[in-house]
């Protein structure tokens, strides 16, 4: 009689803890790398000059506490226009890069999508951050207000 007890409780517990660990809301681990900011309205008016077009940048942030290489990464807007990582990019833990619109000359915190016209449009758009194998990372959405959105 006492291994057939023994043998229902712990079939009970299995039972109840299954059942309580099922009904936890499952939480989504957060993304190595995120959007934190967009700065979609560059200042001014938008003239086209190069000056105006760095000053529309997407900020990425690195949230684990290790190194990641964001080689062959890609972060594209709505209308897919694509900045690549083409080389070894690596961020540091805890630390932020900012891609601007225009031309100039990369650093470890700064890099430069090289494009001639706007990337982000002030009427509303998505940033999309995808890994080396086009996964989906992170996203970041704003509407027509205001020149710039925290994500």
């Amino acid at each position: 009689m006492s291994k057939r007890l023994t043998g229902l409780v712990s079939a009970l517990v299995v039972a109840v803890g299954g059942s309580l660990a099922a009904a936890a809301p499952a939480q989504a681990a957060t993304p190595a790398v995120m959007i934190t900011k967009a700065y979609y309205n560059s200042p001014g008016s938008d003239t086209g000059s190069n000056t105006s077009l760095n000053a529309e940048y997407v900020r990425l942030t690195n949230k684990r506490s290790s190194t990641i290489n964001l080689k062959y990464w890609t972060l594209r807007d709505k209308s897919n226009h694509v900045y690549k990582f083409a080389s070894d990019f690596k961020l540091g833990a805890g630390a932020s890069v900012y891609i601007h619109t225009g031309k100039g000359t990369n650093t470890s915190t700064h890099r430069y999508w090289g494009s001639g016209a706007y990337i982000w449009n002030n009427t509303g758009d998505t940033a999309y951050l995808r890994n080396s194998a086009g996964t989906a990372i992170d996203s970041c959405s704003w509407g027509s207000s205001g020149s710039y959105t925290n994500c």
